[in-house]
């Protein structure tokens, strides 16, 4: 495995400079801005994200004001109590895309949501004090307690929501693939607990947020995640 130094200077002689390199990472929420964030907004990116996974994410973007109309503006209380029957209707409403099982998973994301007030004051509260060196552990809940959050699409919504994570898209998983960090796409918990060493080095060495280690990494492949 490279020193983190190495994958910048290769990252930024691909894209042509460090500061058209740095141009390209984004920055991540204090905890008070993660706690500021109100819950509705937490559970309106989770929805986005969802729908978004496997289809255009224009035609999402095209339908969103819509999206907002049907789902109360996403308030969580007025979502988890919709019935099975409330939820048969949405299929008939043109306003949003019409997938049922996704449609399901809304109302499941707002009891997520629900839950996570309930334990932790506000969702916002949860994501600020996750400890910051488990990552991984924050995609486990978000796969086994949200609906549909697994894998790339809870890493999105994360990433959307400035919470601090990688993205483990094609680009950085041929990067760690390439520093010997991992053989293939990650799937178990050995290679998961191999990928938190490898960022957390590399946050050791650069001083970066996990975001920004994760951008270069893609870039240093030639592109961006």
């Amino acid at each position: 495995m490279q020193s983190f130094n190495k994958i910048y200077e290769h990252a930024a002689g691909l894209k042509g400079s460090a500061a058209a390199l740095e141009e390209l990472l984004p920055e991540t929420s204090k905890p008070a801005a993660l706690k500021a964030l109100p819950d509705d907004r937490y559970l309106a990116e989770m929805t986005k994200c969802v729908f978004q996974a496997g289809f255009a994410w224009k035609v999402i973007e095209a339908k969103w004001d819509g999206f907002e109309r049907a789902f109360f503006g996403f308030a969580p209380g007025r979502i988890t109590a919709l019935s099975d029957e409330d939820l048969e209707a949405f299929l008939q409403n043109s306003e949003i895309v019409r997938n049922g099982q996704k449609i399901i998973a809304t109302r499941d994301n707002a009891a997520f949501v629900n839950d996570l007030a309930k334990e932790h004051g506000s969702v916002g509260a949860f994501f600020a004090g996750w400890p910051e060196g488990d990552f991984t552990g924050l995609w486990d809940v978000l796969k086994t307690r949200g609906a549909r959050l697994g894998g790339m699409t809870g890493q999105i919504f994360l990433r959307r929501v400035r919470v601090d994570t990688p993205i483990m898209s094609r680009d950085v998983v041929a990067a760690l693939v390439r520093e010997g960090v991992i053989e293939k796409v990650a799937t178990s918990k050995r290679d998961l607990a191999k990928i938190q060493v490898a960022f957390d080095t590399w946050r050791g060495e650069s001083g970066r947020p996990l975001t920004q280690i994760s951008r270069i990494l893609a870039a240093s492949v030639g592109a961006n995640d």
